[in-house]
């Protein structure tokens, strides 16, 4: 039988973004993202986390610091009973930070850096997830972008500090607390 899932951006969603979030020390969960959680979990939903990670790429941070501050976010929500399914995280960036930097083996295009769907694809794939019913709350375009190419009808675009450029279907709302009228 397939699932639903609701799939969340992490950084701006889970957490405040304030750029290349990447230590314990630096993570500040967003107010109100455990009480979507749990609604979302109520309703039947996976919890499936899907992020850009463009610093691993920059070199600001390696995929194994990602996967400690990972590690540490999911054991915070288990702590609230709120289990994560996955973590999908695209390391990949197709300009270097800049030209002393160089280049490395994440510096590419790729098809799994969102507004590409592949990450929410290989999720579904893995997961056994029903996309049409399922739902992703980010808080930028390109989350919506790669939602709308993955076939996910439901999405929930957070006001942030990115422009909204106005031309994709989403519900817009102004903070995470919101998200749950729309999850069903």
């Amino acid at each position: 039988m397939m699932k639903k899932a609701l799939f969340l951006d992490r950084d701006g969603i889970i957490n405040i973004d304030h750029g290349y979030v990447h230590k314990i020390e630096e993570f500040e969960f967003v107010d109100g993202i455990f009480d979507v959680c749990r609604y979302a979990l109520d309703m039947g939903f996976e919890i499936i986390v899907i992020t850009n990670q463009a610093g691993i790429a920059r070199g600001y941070y390696s995929v194994s610091d990602f996967e400690v501050l990972t590690n540490w976010m999911k054991v915070e929500f288990a702590k609230r009973d709120i289990p994560i399914s996955d973590v999908y995280f695209c390391p990949h960036h197709p300009e270097p930070k800049n030209q002393e930097q160089g280049h490395n083996e994440f510096v590419k295009t790729c098809d799994c850096r969102k507004p590409a769907p592949g990450m929410i694809l290989q999720a579904a794939k893995d997961h056994n997830i029903n996309i049409a019913h399922s739902a992703f709350i980010g808080d930028k375009v390109s989350d919506m972008k790669a939602a709308e190419a993955a076939g996910i009808h439901n999405k929930i675009l957070v006001s942030s500090q990115y422009q909204d450029d106005g031309n994709t279907h989403a519900h817009r709302i102004n903070c995470i607390k919101e998200a749950a009228a729309f999850l069903c």
